[in-house]
């Protein structure tokens, strides 16, 4: 492959995340729930620190199935708490479980797909960025779509987490225009 983002550095995990995965227009509302939850639990870390620790994610959340995941409590908090496996952070372990039922809700009233597509008209949003310094950290759309998030029950999910987990699900393409896989991904949207 050609070029890369910048951010992507020499890691072959982070590699192969940027060159098959980033940025891909994703519509599975299971799979953009877990990208949303993971994108919570990276607040304050690196992402490759959540890549690393991903599979050890969807085991310890019962592979992402937002039904069995919604009905746990205290005693399923205490047990993720000691799992050395995942980011062992009690807020971000209650609020996966709130976003768990929160998500339900929109799942069974409009479908998650839909309630996040339909904001950006169910098209990517395609950027023309030359360099990182012109990647917004978050946007007046992503400050939107936090905002209706948490009006729905949706906790760590600021306008910041936001604007990377659109980014991580093609619902804008930040590939720079200089990396190969702009014109891919862009070309997936048409």
């Amino acid at each position: 492959m050609g070029e890369r983002c910048g951010w992507v550095g020499q890691d072959p995990l982070y590699i192969a995340y940027h060159d098959t995965e980033w940025g891909v227009p994703e519509y599975d509302s299971r799979a953009l729930w877990e990208k949303l939850v993971l994108d919570g639990f990276q607040a304050g870390l690196s992402w490759l620190t959540i890549l690393k620790k991903r599979e050890n994610f969807r085991a310890a959340f019962a592979g992402f199935d937002p039904e069995i995941v919604a009905g746990w409590g205290e005693a399923d908090v205490t047990r993720l708490l000691g799992d050395a496996g995942i980011v062992r952070h009690r807020g971000k372990i209650e609020s996966t479980i709130g976003n768990a039922r929160a998500y339900l809700e929109i799942e069974s009233r409009e479908g998650f797909t839909a309630f996040l597509w339909d904001r950006v008209g169910g098209s990517p949003i395609q950027n023309g960025f030359a360099t990182l310094e012109e990647v917004p950290a978050e946007t007046d759309l992503s400050r939107r779509i936090s905002k209706d998030l948490k009006a729905r029950g949706f906790r760590f999910c600021g306008p910041t987490i936001v604007y990377a987990f659109m980014q991580a699900t093609g619902m804008v393409n930040d590939h720079l225009i200089g990396c190969a896989r702009h014109a891919d991904v862009a070309a997936l949207s048409r």
